[in-house]
């Protein structure tokens, strides 16, 4: 791990009962760290969990400084998880995984290495052989199928949580909107950032319990998917340009860089 004290990459992961995994994560994690060439944080957060979730992370703490933890006391969703976590990062990059250690945190220099090598703004994870068991597999089908249709949404894997991406994209997602972490690579894509996709390790989990099957997120996921269309219909595009009096002297300056799309991105 490098010798800096600023922080270059935020890695976000939300943890809702999963104290089995919580040690092995944390190890992984480390282990990527110590291989990236600037400093880096890992910002667990304990979503309400009722079992040893919270003790076991803030035990880790102690010996890691850069292990830091967000706690609330009811469980808000993966959205609000990651809301939290992305106004508490301090890298220019942030990560994202599960805590059930299905995501494989060793592919994170290569999706850094992609956004970086293809000037990305965003690089979404896909699954291209997934270890969870079919059914879930063909419930993913039939969720990326109606969001093709109703979104016009040609990611493969949007529900994948390993990504990379520009901490200044995340920070403009309506991630205080339950379910709208659904919808994070193709809300990047229409405020006009750029978004490529790379295929990641998946791994079946093996500790702990899954939060969500076929039947509790096919009727949410749907009211989601037409809210999501709402919200892009009205989605607008807020750039302005003063434009300089004859007395002024000035050139036009922008009101809002980067206030959307891809105006001001770094590339670095």
């Amino acid at each position: 791990m490098a010798d800096d004290h600023e922080i270059a990459l935020s890695v976000i992961v939300p943890a809702h009962n999963e104290e089995d995994n919580i040690a092995p994560l944390i190890a992984e994690v480390h282990d990527v760290f110590e291989s990236l060439p600037f400093a880096a944080e890992l910002i667990l957060i304990d979503d309400g969990s009722t079992d040893q979730t919270r003790a076991r992370i803030l035990s880790a703490c102690k010996e890691r400084a850069w292990l830091r933890v967000l706690c609330r006391d009811k469980c808000a969703g993966q959205s609000a998880a990651f809301f939290a976590g992305l106004r508490g990062a301090r890298g220019d990059l942030v990560g994202m995984l599960d805590a059930d250690l299905q995501n494989d945190p060793a592919d994170l220099p290569r999706l850094i290495d992609a956004l970086k090598s293809q000037d990305a703004d965003w690089v979404q994870g896909t699954r291209r052989r997934r270890e969870d068991g079919r059914w879930r597999a063909f419930s993913s089908w039939v969720g990326r199928t109606f969001r093709r249709i109703v979104l016009r949404d040609t990611i493969r894997d949007t529900g994948c949580s390993l990504r990379v991406f520009r901490r200044e994209i995340g920070v403009k997602l309506p991630l205080q909107y339950a379910g709208m972490h659904r919808f994070m690579p193709v809300y990047a894509r229409k405020l006009g950032y750029k978004v490529i996709e790379m295929d990641v390790n998946h791994r079946d989990r093996a500790a702990g319990v899954a939060k969500y099957g076929a039947l509790n997120r096919a009727i949410p996921g749907l009211i989601d998917l037409f809210a999501a269309r709402w919200m892009f219909r009205r989605l607008r595009h807020v750039d302005a340009i003063e434009e300089a009096t004859p007395d002024a002297g000035t050139a036009p300056a922008s009101l809002t860089s980067s206030a959307h799309g891809r105006a001001g991105v770094a590339t670095d």
